[in-house]
């Protein structure tokens, strides 16, 4: 399954905002986040929504506005929350996304986007005394 996510790609983490009530303090993400991820969850129509709990390999190409350095994990955390909140996979665990090969962050300033491709694994057994 491919998906294409246009806007700038922004992290959850690095963007946090800390609020407090009464005596408790508590983190919250970003309105700039916030707004990204409503922006998102607007483009991912029902044909997405699936719910997908397989073995999937997530590619993800980042394409940033600007040259600067980003995290990549975060940006990953990020997506993550983003499909299963939209119901496009069951959860962001390892047992369902097995790995995250083939990521990177390119950049683009005219169009930033991420473009997200959910390959399905076949579950393989892995002799140790092979290796």
């Amino acid at each position: 399954m491919k998906l294409i996510l246009y806007g700038k790609p922004i992290t959850k983490k690095n963007s946090s905002q800390i609020f407090k009530r009464g005596n408790r303090a508590f983190i919250a993400p970003s309105k700039q986040y916030m707004q990204y991820e409503k922006d998102c969850l607007a483009q991912i129509t029902g044909k997405y929504k699936k719910n997908l709990n397989g073995k999937y390999n997530l590619a993800c190409i980042y394409y940033m506005p600007a040259k600067h350095k980003v995290d990549l994990v975060n940006l990953l955390s990020a997506t993550c929350d983003i499909l299963v909140k939209a119901e496009v996979i069951e959860d962001d665990n390892c047992n369902i996304l097995v790995s995250h090969d083939n990521c990177r962050v390119l950049y683009d300033k005219e169009n930033p986007r991420v473009e997200i491709e959910l390959i399905s694994v076949e579950d393989e057994k892995i002799n140790i005394r092979n290796l």
